[in-house]
């Protein structure tokens, strides 16, 4: 099916970019400046930076105050606070003081490492997991933001702030109306995403499932580059939502030693340089011209010092693609490549090639999706609700369907008017996540995602009888 492209003047038409947040912080927002959606995808109009989401009143109220000021002010510390996969002490310990105080009973350390587990228990009734990342990225922050990151090299660059503040007024809003709903909410803090390790570790090691019980159905949200105020999901029928991911540590070992004599030695570094290449190469050669794969190589290590050739050179890369069999293919013609090269240059030792994780392509539950979407749609309007075309990122998020558990999970969009209409001008183009400068416009996204995950929990959850008292939220 053609794609179009939502622009920021169809999908942000209402959006005040006056450039600061509640309570004084300014705000940013980055993201592409165009998003392909299905054709025929109504435009989406971004709320007001600080208002609540439109059409709120007609499926939860309005957000109140204590609880998207508590939310934003989580966020705005966990952003200026970020911390690397496998050391995430800081931020479980804030999650987990936070949903201590919404009245779940929390368990911390599931898995091994940072994994937290709160469980707010509302009698017989559907048990529904919400789902957060808590690692940031070794990512150089370059945003000026007044909150920006107090880590040196490290930085909130996907998002994963904006999701855990997000959750906590999701859980606020589900626990300050617990004569509404039955049933467990599961709120799950999960380390290590970036890794793709980490969801594995809370349902293998950690035995999530077994410990906490199996769940009618898993929910996630990920900031996107989607006009902020928007929602997104996977169409009926269509292709993943995200790729499914191979990641790779190969090591090419050479003979180091002086660098005047290269005759004496064999050098890693143009061993690996040809490795590079010809990995681009391969990935091409073993695609099809319609499917969609990548190959990657996101670091190269070798040595220290201009004048030393070194005796052996590191990279890791990563594949992406939407079916398990062209993740094997493309995963095995790299290590045709790598093994090749080190031959071809008489590397004195054959290459070291070790998988280090891999996580399956995201496709969401059609019937659940559809139920999600439906409470969107009744929160925010149909306008705002976007069909997703299958997206190369890829996450971990696929474990938890382990079993047949049903999951759904859509995008948060994250990407304010100005930026939008900047790039779609000919300006300079708003940066994606994992950039040094994404920001998202946290006054509009954040709202959203608060509403997104409430509505998405009480589609599952199960009513109380008519005559309960509701608070609502």
């Amino acid at each position: 099916m053609r794609c179009v492209v939502v622009t920021a003047a169809r999908a942000t038409r209402n959006a005040d970019d006056d450039g600061h947040t509640e309570g004084g912080a300014p705000a940013r927002a980055d993201g592409p400046a165009a998003y392909a959606v299905r054709e025929g995808t109504p435009p989406a109009d971004s709320p007001r930076p600080g208002a609540t989401p439109a059409r709120a009143g007609r499926a939860d109220g309005p957000l109140p105050r204590p609880v998207l000021r508590s939310a934003l002010e989580l966020y705005l510390d966990l952003h200026a606070h970020p911390e690397l996969s496998g050391h995430e002490h800081r931020t479980a310990g804030r999650l987990a003081a936070r949903l201590t105080a919404l009245g779940c009973t929390v368990t911390r350390s599931v898995g091994g490492g940072h994994g937290v587990v709160g469980v707010l228990d509302n009698g017989p009734g559907p048990v529904v997991l919400l789902r957060t990342e808590l690692d940031a990225l070794p990512v150089t922050e370059a945003t000026g933001l007044a909150y920006a990151s107090t880590a040196p090299g490290v930085m909130h660059a996907c998002g994963h702030d904006l999701h855990i503040a997000a959750l906590t007024g999701a859980v606020a809003l589900l626990a300050a109306s617990r004569d509404a709903w039955r049933g467990t909410l599961l709120v799950v803090g999960q380390p290590e995403e970036e890794t793709l390790n980490g969801a594995r570790s809370l349902l293998e090691e950690g035995r999530l499932y077994e410990r906490f019980g199996v769940p009618d159905a898993v929910l996630a949200q990920h900031a996107a580059p989607l006009p902020a105020g928007a929602l997104a999901h996977a169409p009926a029928g269509g292709p993943p939502l995200m790729a499914g991911s191979v990641a790779v540590e190969a090591v090419l070992h050479g003979r180091g030693g002086h660098a005047a004599t290269p005759h004496l030695n064999v050098d890693p570094v143009l061993m690996a340089a040809a490795t590079v290449l010809r990995l681009r190469t391969a990935a091409a050669e073993a695609t099809a011209p319609a499917e969609q794969a990548v190959l990657t190589v996101g670091s190269v290590r070798a040595g220290e010092r201009g004048n030393v050739t070194p005796d052996r050179a590191e990279l890791s890369l990563t594949v992406r693609a939407f079916t398990e069999g062209a993740l094997d293919r493309l995963t095995a013609a790299a290590e045709r490549v790598v093994r090749a090269e080190a031959a071809a240059s008489g590397a004195p030792r054959a290459p070291g090639f070790t998988v280090t994780a891999r996580s399956p392509a995201l496709v969401p539950d059609p019937e659940l999706t559809a139920r999600v979407r439906g409470a969107h749609e009744q929160l925010l309007g149909p306008g705002r609700v976007l069909d997703l075309s299958g997206s190369p990122a890829t996450e971990d998020f696929p474990h938890f369907a382990a079993g047949g558990v049903p999951v759904a999970y859509w995008m948060l969009g994250t990407t304010g008017a100005g930026p939008w209409r900047t790039a779609r001008a000919g300006g300079d183009p708003v940066p994606p996540n994992h950039a040094p400068g994404f920001a998202p416009d946290v006054r509009a996204a954040l709202p959203v995602g608060i509403g997104a995950l409430a509505a998405a929990a009480r589609q599952v959850l199960a009513s109380r009888p008519a005559g309960g008292r509701g608070t609502g939220s």
